[in-house]
């Protein structure tokens, strides 16, 4: 399979209330879109280049899918974003708290030499700000 990954999409309980956290982190959207079909309402943000993140209320996802929703579990999937210093990883944090995440491991120094921490966003979908002096020619 050639990997062409152009949308992540998270399945929200609400999704206006999502809507406004992503704002938050300054997020580029154009806003809820679909709302005039069942299970449509859905919200895009644009990450990178060719890369999407959608919200979309879960009971969509599970109408669509043909699955039951089962609980939510934030240790199944972690979104990783890296940035190009320490005192960024400290912004981005205290920008996601601002926006009403959770902060559920403070950022700080990694045993294999980076910097990170992790939150949550209003769904418990898990985010990890880090610095990887490893990586920085991709960021």
């Amino acid at each position: 399979m050639k990997a062409r990954i152009t949308v992540i999409t998270l399945g929200v309980d609400d999704l206006e209330r999502s809507l406004q956290f992503y704002r938050d982190l300054e997020l580029e959207t154009e806003g809820i879109i679909g709302k005039e079909f069942e299970y449509g309402a859905v919200a895009f943000f644009k990450l990178q280049a060719g890369l999407n993140l959608a919200i979309w209320p879960r009971k969509s996802i599970a109408h669509d899918s043909g699955l039951s929703a089962g609980p939510p579990a934030p240790t199944e999937l972690s979104i990783g974003h890296n940035v190009l210093s320490k005192a960024e990883v400290d912004e981005v944090m205290e920008q996601a708290k601002s926006a009403g995440a959770v902060i559920v491991k403070a950022a700080h120094d990694t045993f294999w030499g980076g910097y990170a921490g992790y939150f949550q966003d209003p769904d418990q979908h898990l985010s990890e700000v880090v610095w990887n002096p490893a990586l920085l020619a991709e960021v």
